[in-house]
């Protein structure tokens, strides 16, 4: 019989539109290990990184996925009184904010520049902390590729938008004092960089160029990013029954609705960006209507609730 950490293995490793089957079988076994660390710290303190700004997008804008993630996430682990800090950079700044300010509780806010300088400024900040950082998760975050650059799938450079915040996971002579934990979906996002090259390469369009270069602890590879948050929230409610009731009061469909219409009414997040039509303000995420992630949650959510 699985267990539930398989089970929400599974149901956020399903494929979407691009097979990304040998990605997910080399995490698999992550997401138990990611969650445990979490529910098994005395006090834990989730730094939480999303956003992945597109120019081309009508208006320039951030996607939603790795939004709805970081909001589920924060939800749950702040009702269960998990210390959490959102973390992102000026050209996501007010969709991440947006999402924010429709969560249960309050969650810490940093945002950098685009410039390397900034990123370590924060980086040196977060260390100095009172409550420092244990956990530190990015979701849907480009990474750093092949040539030192983030690139989107489509092999564009995208540093002139994008902070190098790889340089909290890891940085030439310095190692992370928290434990990190990468989620995405196609190859190019923070984590994705203890994948061999040739899985990338052979895999994903473009990954050549555009696989990622910054590894973490603990890598979830999801059919959409948001999914492995998802399941990342719920697997900390496996390993912690106690605190599962609060961990997954708001991890529902209305929470949900909440989060998106936030990120795109307030923060105007896009999504369906592609070379020949620039993504737009819709309620969907990674082309998928809202309906759809909303029975990811439920199914995710009643893998793991008390009976």
């Amino acid at each position: 019989m699985q267990t539930a950490f398989e089970l929400l293995e599974a149901a956020a490793g399903r494929t979407v539109r691009r097979d990304i089957g040998r990605l997910v079988a080399f995490s698999q076994g992550n997401l138990e290990k990611a969650a445990k660390s979490i529910a098994e710290h005395p006090a834990p303190h989730v730094g939480i990184i999303a956003g992945f700004f597109v120019r081309h997008a009508e208006p320039p804008s951030p996607e939603t996925d790795g939004l709805n993630g970081l909001g589920q996430l924060a939800a749950g682990l702040t009702e269960a009184g998990i210390k959490v800090t959102a973390i992102s950079d000026a050209p996501c700044a007010k969709a991440v904010w947006a999402v924010t300010k429709v969560l249960p509780h309050d969650v810490g806010l940093e945002i950098v520049s685009v410039s390397p300088q900034s990123v370590r400024q924060l980086r040196h900040k977060l260390e100095a902390d009172e409550s420092p950082i244990t956990h530190l998760i990015a979701i849907e975050r480009c990474s750093l590729g092949s040539d030192g650059k983030p690139h989107r799938e489509h092999g564009w450079d995208i540093s002139g938008d994008t902070a190098p915040l790889d340089y909290l996971f890891e940085d030439a002579g310095w190692k992370a004092p928290w434990k990190t934990i990468g989620i995405g979906d196609g190859g190019n996002e923070i984590g994705m960089g203890v994948l061999p090259a040739d899985i990338v390469e052979k895999d994903i369009p473009n990954g050549a160029l555009i696989a990622a270069r910054t590894g973490a602890d603990f890598l979830i590879v999801a059919g959409v990013a948001n999914w492995g948050a998802y399941a990342l929230l719920a697997a900390v409610a496996a390993a912690r029954p106690d605190l599962a009731p609060a961990l997954l009061k708001h991890f529902n469909g209305k929470t949900e609705h909440d989060i998106l219409d936030a990120a795109v009414n307030i923060g105007q997040a896009i999504d369906d960006s592609r070379v020949d039509r620039p993504g737009q303000l819709q309620m969907t995420i990674d082309r998928l209507p809202l309906a759809d992630h909303v029975a990811v949650v439920e199914e995710m959510a009643a893998i793991v609730r008390p009976s």
